[in-house]
Parts: C-alpha cells; structure tokens; sequence
C-alpha cells in the first residue's frame, strides 16, 4: 500500500498535539498544468523545505510538490529532538568509515544544529530550547557513553557533552529506570510542526513556490527530467526526492535502501505541579534501549512521550493505551494518566543507521533514512544537495560515500526481516541482554 495513504486520509493533518498547538495556514493550491522549472522537489518536509530556501536564494526557479500539507508526515510529527551527531556514535562510525571521513561528518552534523539554532531565531514559534540527556540503563552502557563523551572532547574539541551520575540523573529525570545519563547541551528540542511551517514560510521568501496535493505519480529520467502529477506535468532541469518514509516507490535505488518505520507520540493531560515530579529541568530524553523511549515536557505541562509499539506497516489500534504502558514503565508515579492526544508517523530508517545520500541520475538527488536524527541533518541534507545542484558537490559527496546497502530482498523483504529484528531487540531490552 502506498505510505502516503496507509495510515492517513488525503491532506489531513494527524489529530495530534502539535496539530492543536499550531495556527495551521489555510491549504497551498495544486499546481496544474504544463510547467517548466530549474528544480522540481518531492516532498515538503525539512528535506525539501531547505532545500528549496537554500536553491531560490541561489536565484533557481524552484517548485515543491507534497501529496499532502506542509509538515505533513515525519517533520510535523517527530519528537522534536535535535540530536548531535548520527544514529551510530562516533567511535562506531570511525570503524565504518574511517578516522578522515567520520571527523568530516562530525563537522556537517555539527554545522546542522548550528543552522536549526540560527534558523530558530527566524522561527521563534518553534521554540529552540537546549538540553538532551541521554538516559543508560546499566553500567556496561554508561561507560560506552563516558568514553564516547571522551573521544568527542579529545578528538573533537566538543565539551557540550558531560557525564550525570545516578543522583543527578534521577534529579533531572524522575525515574527509577535510568542507572546514569549523558548531559548534551548543544543539543536541545523543538517544536516539531511549527518548525516546518516556519521553513516554508522562508522557503516561499526567497521565491519558492510549494504545492500542496500534488502527489508525484512517475518521474521520467533524462534531461529534462519529466515529473507528473494527476493534474501537472513539469519538466525539471532537475530533481530532488525528499519523502523520506513517506516516499512512494518512485525510485527503486531509494525504495531498496530506506525502510519506513512508525513511531508513535502521546500527549498526556497538563499536569500541573505533577511536572515537577517527572522532569528537573526543561530538557529532552532519549535512553539506550534499541527499542527507544524518548519524552519531554510540552510548553502546557503535558508529557510528550513517544516510542514504537508496533512494527507492522499499519498503526496499531488502541495508541494511547500502548504509549500509557511506556509511561508507567518509565513513571510509575504516572501510572493511569489520561491521554489526550496519540499519534503515529513514519519515518525512514537503513541497515546502517546513517542517511542514505544518493545520486540517482545526473540530475535527480535524494535524502532520507535519518534513522531518527532527521531533526537536524535533514537540513544539513537539503542544504548541500542545493550545493550539489549549483554545481558544488563535495559535501553532497561526503554524505553519499557512506556505504548504504539496500535491505536483502529489496522492497519486497525488508518489512518482515526489520519487523524480526525489531521484536528480537525489544525482547532484549525487556529482559535487560
């Protein structure tokens, strides 16, 4: 089933907090008709979206197609967390790819946070906070943390990073669960949807031109590149794929190496004086699990607790009650909360957990499969492939030379085999392995 309608309805954002949180703008017309334009970008997330800024203030003739809204799938339902780095630690990714191109990563990731702070500033709604702590469960796993808060300090000259013991760990998250943390403060959180909508406000300054139910049916190769829609033809000197999860198989180098996978969020009831029982400090937390936890407190009070409880390619039934189990299992002093809101959404993942960056024609580029660290680098991605389609490819390039292999089976087995792993690693984390 196509990603774009499996779990949603034609144009409708997700009844979610961040949803109700947010002045919607009224919906952005389709495009119609023949049309020609320097570059033609699928999707209108924070891919997309910085792209297309990046390239109109270059003087390009840019158009953004989204099936949906603006912010409609994973940037306007994410978690929010800006994360420093990759979904692999630097000390993994030196053994992937080598000490030179794992510091040149570093340096992009960085570069990353750098412009979601600044663009921040621009988009004040979003609400940039710092602060991310990263929560350990044994002692085996704090000290992989302290020695990566190590090698950042040493090799990097990164000293955001520090170690927070059990006392100052239970002191900053209220939980019995965690053994230690990793304190991130150049990290931080953001709201996620006005985020996006604030990119496309941006976008459309520097002359983009984005349209919303607009969904790109087949893309024809060559130069120009012929992209159509139900009511639109365009030709495209050239082409960025920016749908990440939500990317319908118009590309089988993509569709082969990005696997989507649902996360779900739930939005308790305010709780008042009760939030000071639950957090010490305004920050975001993520833990070690393989199948992670990841919460922080809303601007109302509210927990935003997310986490995925299922991995079938539907949403489950019953959200909210699957996301009130993680809760008490991480605040049993939160046992029985009401729920207000629960939502799902896709994002993209790959085998190595790194973005697949790939050159798909001389013409026609794609980003996605952040593996949950698409806050920041989804950005970063659409900001060098504008680089690359102005003819500056080297930091495109830094990003593609990362060996991104498609799923065994391509499309047709990646679902069941991650679905495996997937319950393999949560057994795992249940029974503490």
């Amino acid at each position: 089933m196509n990603p774009l309608y499996r779990n949603d309805r034609p144009g409708e954002l997700p009844d979610s907090w961040y949803v109700a949180s947010t002045d919607i703008p009224p919906e952005r017309p389709p495009l119609k008709g023949e049309v020609t334009t320097d570059v033609c970008i699928v999707g209108a997330g924070y891919t997309g979206l910085s792209a297309a800024r990046h390239l109109a203030s270059k003087g390009l003739d840019v158009i953004v197609l989204d099936a949906h809204r603006v912010g409609f799938g994973a940037s306007g339902r994410n978690g929010g967390q800006v994360c420093s780095g990759y979904d692999k630690d630097q000390s993994t990714l030196i053994k992937y790819v080598g000490r030179d191109h794992a510091k040149a990563l570093w340096q992009l990731a960085e570069e990353a946070k750098a412009d979601l702070r600044d663009l921040c500033a621009q988009i004040p709604e979003a609400r940039y906070t710092a602060g991310l702590v990263h929560g350990t469960v044994t002692a085996k796993e704090a000290a992989h943390d302290a020695a990566e808060v190590d090698l950042l300090a040493r090799e990097y000259g990164y000293t955001d990073a520090r170690m927070c013991d059990t006392d100052e760990m239970r002191a900053l998250v209220k939980s019995p669960r965690y053994h230690s943390g990793l304190l991130d403060m150049g990290a931080g959180h953001i709201h996620p949807l006005r985020y996006a909508l604030g990119l496309a406000r941006l976008a459309e300054a520097a002359g983009a031109r984005i349209y919303e139910r607009s969904e790109v049916h087949q893309i024809t190769k060559g130069d120009p590149a012929i992209i159509a829609t139900n009511k639109a033809r365009i030709k495209a000197r050239h082409v960025i794929l920016a749908g990440n999860g939500y990317l319908p198989n118009l590309e089988r180098k993509v569709a082969a190496r990005v696997m989507p996978l649902n996360s779900f969020i739930s939005a308790t009831e305010p709780l008042g004086d009760r939030a000071a029982e639950i957090m010490g400090q305004d920050m975001a937390v993520n833990d070690s699990q393989f199948v992670v936890n990841y919460f922080r407190l809303s601007e109302d009070g509210r927990l935003l607790f997310g986490g995925r409880p299922s991995y079938s390619l539907g949403f489950p039934e019953g959200i909210a009650s699957l996301m009130q189990k993680r809760i008490a299992n991480i605040f049993p002093q939160l046992s029985g909360v009401k729920v207000d809101y629960a939502w799902g959404g896709t994002l993209g993942v790959t085998i190595p957990r790194m973005p697949a960056v790939i050159r798909v024609a001389p013409n026609i580029l794609s980003a996605g499969g952040y593996s949950g660290h698409g806050v920041a680098l989804s950005g970063l991605a659409g900001k060098v492939m504008a680089e690359a389609v102005a003819g500056q490819a080297g930091r495109f390039d830094t990003l593609a030379d990362i060996n991104v292999p498609p799923f065994p089976g391509g499309t047709a087995f990646r679902a069941p085999l991650l679905a495996l792993a997937m319950t393999w690693y949560s057994m795992r984390d249940r029974l503490g392995i």
